[in-house]
């Protein structure tokens, strides 16, 4: 009896191991897939570029090339090579051609040379370069084409590579990533950071290194599906909250771990409870958040700081950093904020709105942000 239930054990066990194997594997074939169609459709629209420029066609015949490229292309290929994606192709190309990958870019994902090797079954994947000298670029794609046609509607080349990073390291999916793009990402991260970090995300992303970092005024919650115009209390912001704790998650960003709702602690025989209790682990310290419908008051931040004191003291480990607190609320006045709080305090008061933010006014604000940047780099230079 024992030696059958040992045999079944290791079954079992041989069984797990080749199906972790298999299931790697499929991962591996459809990530070289759809790395493969983009360094596809990116030569495709190389030389549909590099055919326009050598004829120096006008756009009306440009248009009536495509449309016989396309046909021809869709007799021996079958669907998926219509006159719109021909025209994406290019898009693609002009984009992507004219830029330099940095070295955060740069992944260790090995693709295959092309579909065919796939459904050859051959195991050599050689890493992405082989396929980037194909067209003599330094370019690396990481993502799936589905995700490059988000990207390519960014106009602002900063903006496109924070995203394609972010998209990168945190793999979002194609509906995630447009609706981080939506909710203007990029545009609220920059106007809660000064000019000189604004220029990184860019180039690196969103780095967390201190708890400023983790910050974003506002925080936009139109996912929540409560009106902007309607009232609501704490107690219904927080329920909605918690029914779309994946979306809230990543809204909040990176590192976050949620623990609790509610959280209660007692201290002098009298129950205080905390709305909603995440874990940050990037930074390795406890975030704490308050809800506010209404006006934010100094009373609120008193009882924030309360709540941090306790957190640090009682709960925190030796190893783990100092808590953070976050009051979210519907508005707030900066100038009360300073002056209540001490200018070391690691609390923070940020707005949330529960619709899109105008996009037109962020992205002009970056624009004047980092145009004020640069200007004031040209003078400290000379």
């Amino acid at each position: 009896m024992a030696n059958e239930i040992q045999e079944v054990a290791r079954i079992d066990a041989l069984f797990e191991k080749v199906s972790a194997l298999i299931e790697q594997g499929r991962r591996r074939v459809v990530t070289a897939a759809n790395i493969a169609e983009c360094y596809t459709k990116y030569g495709v629209g190389q030389y549909i570029v590099e055919d326009e420029q050598q004829g120096k066609v006008r756009a009306e015949y440009g248009k009536q090339v495509l449309k016989v490229l396309s046909a021809r292309l869709t007799e021996r290929f079958g669907d998926g090579w219509s006159v719109e994606t021909l025209d994406k192709c290019r898009k693609f190309y002009r984009v992507y051609s004219s830029r330099q990958i940095s070295s955060t870019m740069q992944t260790k994902l090995n693709i295959v040379n092309s579909v065919d090797e796939i459904e050859d079954g051959k195991q050599h994947l050689p890493n992405s370069a082989i396929l980037s000298r194909r067209y003599n670029e330094d370019i690396s794609f990481s993502l799936s084409w589905s995700h490059y046609l988000v990207l390519m509607r960014i106009e602002n080349p900063e903006a496109r590579n924070f995203y394609e990073i972010e998209c990168t390291q945190q793999q979002w999916s194609v509906r995630q990533l447009s609706r981080q793009v939506g909710s203007s990402l990029y545009e609220r991260l920059a106007l809660s950071r000064d000019k000189e970090e604004v220029m990184r995300l860019a180039k690196e992303g969103q780095t967390i290194e201190k708890p400023s970092d983790i910050i974003k005024d506002p925080l936009t919650l139109e996912f929540l599906g409560l009106k902007p115009d309607s009232a609501y209390t704490e107690s219904k912001l927080e329920d909605a909250i918690i029914s779309k704790m994946q979306q809230f998650l990543l809204e909040l960003g990176k590192g976050f771990l949620f623990e609790a709702r509610q959280k209660r602690f007692t201290f002098e025989e009298e129950n205080f409870y905390v709305d909603l209790v995440f874990y940050n682990r990037l930074l390795q310290c406890y975030v704490l958040i308050d809800l506010k419908t209404d006006k934010l008051t100094h009373q609120d931040l008193g009882q924030m700081q309360m709540y941090v004191n306790y957190y640090d003291r009682f709960v925190k480990q030796e190893f783990e950093k100092p808590t953070i607190g976050i009051l979210l609320c519907e508005s707030k006045k900066d100038a009360l904020v300073e002056l209540t709080l001490p200018k070391d305090a690691n609390i923070y008061a940020t707005q949330y709105q529960l619709y899109l933010p105008d996009k037109d006014l962020l992205q002009a604000k970056v624009r004047e942000w980092i145009a004020e940047f640069k200007e004031s780099s040209k003078k400290e230079k000379k």
